[in-house]
């Protein structure tokens, strides 16, 4: 009888431990994805300064500006985290077209303004790389207890179900994919 309570109870411990675990590691890649979603925020809110200023200089520009506008607005209106990186990486790609509008303008290229505004959007995408860099590292390692054995006996029954990681969009994976090659060789 001592022998099974002692089995029981190493059982229980087991359990609670593995339970605790698996909590520790779904609050980690919740509060990741706050912080992402603390940086978008923080992109979002300068679409509107950087838009304005380059409609000052491409006034007829005018698709662009709403194709930003409304992209910014998806993005602001998204709330899961596969919403979120679709909306993201239509707001990259419809900000990717301003500047390549702001390229056909050098006046605009060289407006303080506008180069302040740029910096700051490229250490704001910056922040946002590393992250959805440490998101994604801790919705694989949260994944990963939740389908080992034998935590997997817990996982199931008390609702931990797998995360989803933030992914590149269709522009970054091909800018990943066609990276530049450097060769020493001669």
């Amino acid at each position: 009888m001592l022998i099974l309570l002692i089995v029981v109870a190493v059982l229980m411990l087991f359990a609670v431990f593995a339970y605790n675990r698996l909590v520790r590691l779904r609050q980690a890649w919740k509060q990741a994805f706050a912080d992402i979603d603390v940086q978008l925020k923080q992109r979002q809110d300068l679409v509107p300064n950087l838009v304005e200023t380059v409609k000052g200089y491409a006034a007829h520009e005018s698709g662009v500006f709403t194709e930003v506008t409304q992209a910014r607005a998806a993005a602001m209106g998204a709330t899961s985290v596969g919403e979120k990186s679709a909306a993201e990486g239509a707001l990259s790609g419809a900000l990717g077209r301003l500047f390549a509008v702001a390229e056909n303008y050098p006046q605009l290229k060289a407006n303080d303004n506008f180069l302040r505004l740029q910096d700051e959007l490229n250490d704001i995408e910056n922040k946002i790389a590393a992250a959805r860099r440490f998101m994604n590292s801790a919705v694989a390692e949260y994944n990963g207890a939740i389908q080992q054995f034998p935590a997997v006996l817990i996982a199931g029954p008390f609702g931990f179900q797998p995360a989803e990681m933030f992914a590149l969009d269709a522009g970054e994976r091909a800018e990943t994919k066609n990276a530049p090659k450097v060769s020493f060789g001669g």
